[in-house]
């Protein structure tokens, strides 16, 4: 079941001299119960993307389309003032940087106190106490941890704690913008075991993983899209996309990283040719043509169909030229 649904998202940021056009026209669905990855180069869009899809587009950002169905209701995303009410309960913004996300001069108890009261002014705070050290808790914090300020956590505890106030209004939808950035290896299973207790003990209802750890992504995430440039050019289930991807950039970025996969040893990693676009004019055709070795004339006119097989989706000219004489043979 279709937990939330994003569609035509065209968003750019004004710049000194222009336009720099950061998303273009990206859709996603969130099946209830599943963790969605996205994935991609560095200023591929992804942060930009979480930020409107949790609600919280960063004011220099310029949604010129874009709907999200959620919870039963349909947000149309150029219109921040009829965000507020979603906001924390049924969509949550996990962020990047713990140690940036909380206030310095605040205990968690205290923080944890007015995001539950943003949504029930009523709420009294031994009841938010409560709440909050039986989530500290589920994610194994002590119930210490309430009246500790953030400088006196450590990386991990911090962000397990920005989890435990991210979820603490049970929203239906998480948004983890790069939470793992700043962790290590040991703190990285940590977070990946939380993010999947929270989905099945039903804390959370869905989540988006956005990162550019493949291999992470290889073992949390349900499904995996790949970001491009502003532009979703491939989804499918994480084990197939891992295994077989099939847009270029998707072969390209896989071969670049190192993932758990039989055949791993051994295998030479190979860097992506040439750089992303400048994307402060439109561009027409494919926006990964310049870097890709199988390119043709018509890459570069015409912006390729999305091509829908199964589970599976992607954006390519080759893609749909090989279904094209599927359907003719």
């Amino acid at each position: 079941m279709t937990l939330a649904s994003l569609t035509n998202l065209t968003a750019h940021y004004d710049a000194g001299e222009g336009r720099f056009h950061a998303l273009d026209d990206v859709g996603l669905d969130v099946e209830s119960g599943r963790i969605l990855g996205v994935v991609g180069e560095s200023g591929c869009g992804k942060s930009t993307m979480a930020s409107v899809l949790s609600l919280n587009p960063a004011p220099s950002l310029r949604v010129t389309s874009g709907t999200l169905a959620v919870g039963g209701k349909d947000v149309d995303l150029t219109d921040p003032a009829s965000h507020r009410p979603l906001r924390g309960g049924t969509v949550a913004l996990l962020p990047q940087g713990a140690l940036n996300a909380l206030n310095p001069t605040r205990r968690v108890g205290a923080l944890a106190h007015d995001i539950l009261a943003a949504g029930d002014r009523r709420i009294k705070r031994s009841e938010s106490l409560r709440r909050t050290a039986a989530r500290l808790e589920a994610l194994e914090l002590p119930p210490r941890v309430l009246r500790a300020y953030p400088h006196q956590l450590s990386g991990g505890m911090r962000q397990r704690v920005v989890t435990a106030l991210a979820t603490l209004r049970n929203p239906r939808l998480l948004v983890a913008d790069e939470p793992s950035s700043a962790l290590d290896v040991s703190s990285q299973r940590l977070l990946v075991d939380l993010l999947r207790r929270l989905v099945s003990d039903g804390l959370v209802e869905g989540i988006v993983f956005i990162t550019h750890d493949v291999a992470l992504l290889s073992e949390l995430a349900d499904r995996i899209a790949v970001m491009y440039a502003g532009r979703v050019v491939e989804e499918a289930p994480a084990r197939d996309l891992v295994a077989s991807p099939r847009h270029p950039y998707s072969q390209a970025l896989l071969a670049s990283v190192l993932v758990p996969e039989p055949g791993t040893r051994g295998r030479r990693l190979a860097g992506i040719p040439g750089s992303p676009p400048d994307l402060r004019a439109p561009i027409a055709g494919c926006l990964f043509a310049p870097r890709c070795e199988h390119a043709m004339d018509k890459c570069t006119a015409e912006r390729p169909p999305r091509l829908v097989t199964g589970p599976r989706d992607d954006s390519c000219w080759r893609s749909a030229e090989s279904e094209e004489a599927v359907d003719a043979a």
